[in-house]
């Protein structure tokens, strides 16, 4: 029985093994650097509110209340225990002679008014304890008079109307904003459309670089950790004789999700989401290594940096959803 278990374990680790395997000779991978937030996941795109919170709502009618929740005590929760506990016994008594054995063998006038006197002073606490709570009207206590209110400073007798205007809640600024702040306070031309844009463009082109093993034709838009990494991936491709292709590409979004300053650095991620093909072949024969060639739905995290200041952005991570 041990060396079954042993053995399926054994296998499960290769198939996990093959499977990371296979997956590391997809796309360009993960890798590269986010500086202090390398190790913490990327923001993603905030969801639009259909509501506009800061526009004024005029109150004429008094709000209809919410229903009180009725509330047990413990003790109705005990008492409803022990007359069911009381109930149950009785019966049971009574078919599986349980009061035969406590009784002489049988139940006398005496015993049944007796049990039945306990049940009714029991069922009639519990009625009692459920009376004490019912609830109150919800509208009890309530901070508003629902009543209509005449007379006036004017001499009108005819209802009072009250408009009430919402206070406005001031804006509070997102990480992204104060991101995109810093950026721009050292930089007053910088756009954010221009940095998703570019990592659309570079998208593609960097999975091409791939396919061709060979990222030189993008080194200039590349950090060197990036570049290096890359690089290597395009090593281990081309010495197990295998290429990734890339097909179909539709890269359906690209939002900047993430802005930051720290250590003389700009950084900004962008969210790419979309579809493709993307499988491995082997140069030999061109069977299929990996992947598949079906399209896939794919999103990943981009992140560019520059020196602070009007600077070229380069790819610095790339991060898996």
């Amino acid at each position: 029985m041990r060396r079954s278990t042993l053995a399926v374990a054994a296998l499960t680790l290769a198939a996990l093994l093959a499977l990371q395997a296979g997956e590391a000779f997809a796309r360009a991978g993960s890798g590269g650097s986010r500086g202090s937030r390398s190790s913490s996941a990327p923001a993603r795109p905030a969801p639009t509110s259909p509501t506009n919170p800061s526009s004024p709502s005029r109150q004429l009618s008094s709000p209809t209340p919410a229903p009180a929740q009725p509330s047990r005590g413990w003790m109705g929760g005990l008492m409803g225990g022990l007359a069911g506990f009381a109930l149950g016994g009785l019966l049971g008594s009574m078919l599986f002679g349980g009061f035969g054995h406590g009784f002489g063998g049988g139940i006398g006038l005496f015993e049944i008014l007796l049990i039945g006197g306990g049940l009714f002073l029991l069922f009639r606490f519990m009625s009692a304890r459920r009376q004490q709570q019912q609830p109150a009207y919800a509208t009890a206590g309530a901070p508003y008079d629902s009543s209509p209110s005449y007379g006036s400073a004017y001499g009108g007798d005819a209802p009072r109307e009250t408009a009430t205007q919402e206070p406005t809640a001031p804006a509070v600024a997102s990480d992204l904003d104060r991101g995109l702040g810093y950026i721009r306070s050292m930089d007053p031309t910088f756009d954010p459309g221009f940095v998703a844009d570019a990592a659309r463009g570079l998208f593609g082109d960097v999975q091409r670089a791939l396919t061709a093993r060979d990222m030189t034709p993008v080194s200039g838009r590349l950090t060197s950790r990036m570049y290096t990494e890359l690089t290597e991936q395009c090593d281990r491709l081309r010495a197990a004789r295998q290429t990734n292709r890339m097909e179909a590409m539709n890269l359906r979004t690209a939002d900047v999700t993430e802005a930051w300053q720290e250590s003389g650095q700009d950084f900004v991620t962008v969210h790419l989401a979309g579809s493709l093909v993307d499988y491995t072949v082997d140069d030999a024969s061109g069977a299929l290594v990996a992947g598949a060639k079906a399209p896939q739905e794919f999103e990943e995290f981009w992140t560019f940096s520059r020196s602070v200041g009007p600077n070229p952005w380069r790819l610095s991570a790339i991060q898996s959803s």
